[in-house]
């Protein structure tokens, strides 16, 4: 691996004021997309900084089409007809199969997103409140989380916890729904104070008490299994007064009686919301996600504390704080550029959007499905699955001290990585009747540079690398693209005798070969790894 800076930085919120130029445009859409396109390089570098971040927040809240029946031939679903929705009926027999068919569409999802950040913020709720699918096991409810998320991604985070604490999902995943005041289950009450809201950091002094007192306030939640709906069942409810430690200023929750338990949540949470490190948690971890793994004393004081100030302000509004975020010198400082390696699903997805790998029209939803569901597996080896994090935690590379992100990189997982680029660079995967592959020649004619090989090697750096390469690696990727000669018109010539007559296969195949080498030349260095 290239060798990351470890020299930081004293920048904070400030608003940035250096160049915006091309490379700071590229470093904004690294973070936010998955993989960089060069439409949506054009696109914003066409707009003024602030315009480019509210494109960037300016979130469509509105429903994407959901989930199908794509898997008729092999497993005949008796209630939803083959290209229907499946999500709205629950017949358990088919959970496993259409779980494979939500992490598909999930996939769809993210490598047709549109130029906001929503689904790198999906993304991010989803390791935050972690669930596993293996365990809530209905198909619907992970479609149910994914959505809930999906609607809340940039609003309010007190109400966004309030709705996942009620979620199916969440209530099979952390044992809510077995919640009852005879045998109160202290998972979820557990976690939403650990892990959800406060963290585990020195400020976060809550105790065993209130992990106790927190499961009798959530006791009674159910679900109904043949609609997903939830609901409060009364009988099963503490009403005895919750008592907690000093930590929360000795704050009781008044138990209540009947329908009226409900109200014990809001209580709860309002107590949980007047501790400041709620903020301070959501703010580090929304940090190393977007920025940087390590947040050191500068940072703290500079960024975590300012932008945790901000979030509390605005009554925990979570767009307020990546406006700030994206807006200041401290997001664009050049330690920053360059500095995260890539998770699997921003590897290979972003790959895939980055270079326009075709994939099958909705008419074509089998092969389709087939396609999305290769990218998902290929990630799965990676050791990032959609929809089953390992734990409750997420993914450790998001939380794991000191290793973070450099956990995505091993000597498997970096051999997974090159074998799948390496495979969609060359051959391709066969699925049905076509081939999952870049089209090296489509990519290529993006460019106006084409014809010369040292600016078109400038632009697929640009596109594909975050860190600068030596001009020895430089003429190394020349020479696959002159086949070892010397002179630049040979690539020149070759390319133009292409442009010049696009149907002659045997013109194509000789640029085709030579990009295609190039291709996983480049998506083998260590700088590909980065963001």
């Amino acid at each position: 691996m290239a060798v990351l800076s470890t020299t930081r930085t004293n920048s904070g919120i400030s608003t940035y004021s250096g160049p915006w130029d091309k490379s700071a445009v590229i470093h904004l859409l690294r973070r936010v997309h998955f993989g960089v396109t060069k439409e949506n390089i054009d696109y914003f570098v066409n707009l003024t900084q602030a315009e480019a971040i509210n494109e960037v927040l300016d979130i469509d809240y509105s429903i994407p089409s959901p989930p199908i029946n794509n898997y008729n031939d092999n497993n005949p679903d008796p209630n939803v007809n083959p290209g229907e929705s499946w999500v709205n009926d629950y017949n358990g027999q088919l959970n496993n199969i259409r779980r494979r068919s939500f992490k598909s569409w999930w996939v769809g999802q993210i490598v047709n997103h549109d130029l906001t950040i929503r689904e790198k913020m999906v993304l991010f709720w989803h390791n935050h409140f972690s669930t596993q699918s293996a365990v809530y096991g209905w198909a619907n409810f992970g479609y149910q989380n994914n959505q809930l998320l999906r609607s809340n991604c940039l609003k309010n985070f007190k109400s966004l916890v309030k709705d996942v604490t009620l979620d199916p999902a969440m209530l099979v995943f952390l044992n809510g729904e077995r919640n009852s005041k005879t045998a109160p289950d202290e998972n979820y009450s557990r976690e939403l104070q650990e892990l959800f809201t406060l963290g585990k950091g020195p400020e976060s002094q809550y105790t065993e008490t209130d992990v106790i007192a927190g499961a009798k306030v959530l006791t009674g939640w159910r679900i109904n299994r043949t609609t997903g709906d939830v609901y409060f069942q009364s009988t099963r409810h503490d009403t005895s007064d919750k008592k907690f430690s000093a930590y929360y200023n000795n704050y009781t929750v008044t138990g209540q009686s009947g329908q009226a338990g409900i109200n014990e949540l809001d209580d709860m949470l309002n107590m949980i919301f007047a501790q400041n490190e709620v903020a301070n948690h959501i703010v580090r971890k929304l940090y190393r996600w977007f920025v940087y793994y390590k947040i050191d004393e500068n940072t703290e004081s500079n960024v975590i504390i300012p932008l945790a100030n901000i979030f509390r302000n605005s009554g925990y509004e979570i767009k307020p704080v990546l406006e700030a975020l994206f807006n200041s010198e401290h997001f664009f400082d050049t330690a920053n550029r360059g500095a995260l390696i890539k998770s699997p699903t921003e590897f290979l997805l972003g790959l895939t959007r980055t270079f326009g790998i075709p994939i099958p029209e909705s008419s074509d939803y089998v092969d389709q499905y087939a396609f999305w569901n290769r990218l998902q597996s290929s990630t799965a080896l990676m050791q990032q699955e959609l929809a089953d994090p390992p734990s409750v935690s997420g993914w450790p590379a998001y939380y794991q001290i000191p290793q973070f992100h450099e956990l995505w990189i091993n000597s498997d997982t970096i051999s997974n990585r090159n074998k799948v680029s390496d495979t969609l660079a060359v051959n391709g995967y066969r699925i049905g009747t076509t081939r999952l592959k870049i089209d090296p020649l489509h990519f290529t004619k993006k460019f106006n540079t084409a014809s010369d090989p040292n600016l078109l090697i400038n632009d697929f750096l640009e596109i594909m690398h975050t860190l600068d390469v030596d001009q020895n690696q430089r003429e190394y990727m020349k020479s696959i693209l002159l086949s070892g000669q010397l002179n630049d018109d040979y690539w020149t010539e070759a390319w133009n005798a292409y442009i010049g007559d696009p149907d002659n296969t045997t013109k194509a195949n000789i640029i085709s070969s030579r990009l295609s080498a190039l291709f996983k030349y480049l998506m083998n260095l260590s700088e590909f790894q980065l963001s």
